[in-house]
């Protein structure tokens, strides 16, 4: 891993999300502890070798591809093969999605012309 990659400023979080290695077709849940532009680090429930090949599906994000650069005691570094925004990671999973309630409807909606208002 370059040293200037290593440099790139990281979230300190707490994420779930899926990873899973290619090789085998194996999906495990894990916990995302930092995420930078370049990588993270996440707590794994399985033994991953250095190199290996993964995808994880992170959220508002997508699967992201990249390899293990680091393990140790339970958590591993991956670095991934693309850039990201780590920030899009914090959106909320459906925010594109989320219908607003009638009554933000009504507000945002635009208003009446003048002679169809009536005085109280």
């Amino acid at each position: 891993m370059s040293i200037a990659k290593r440099g790139m400023d990281r979230d300190s979080l707490f994420l779930k999300a899926v990873l899973r290695f290619p090789s085998a077709k194996d999906e495990h849940e894990v916990r995302i502890r930092n995420l930078s532009a370049g990588g993270l680090m996440a707590e794994i429930p399985t033994d991953a070798p250095r190199g290996e090949r993964v995808e994880i599906n992170l959220r508002s994000i997508g699967w992201v591809s990249g390899r293990i650069a680091w393990v140790t005691d339970g958590r591993v570094g991956i670095a991934f093969d693309h850039p990201i925004n780590p920030k899009d990671a914090r959106k909320p999973a459906n925010a594109g999605e989320r219908e607003l309630p009638l009554y933000l409807k009504k507000l945002n909606s635009t208003p009446p012309a003048p002679n169809k208002l009536r005085r109280v």
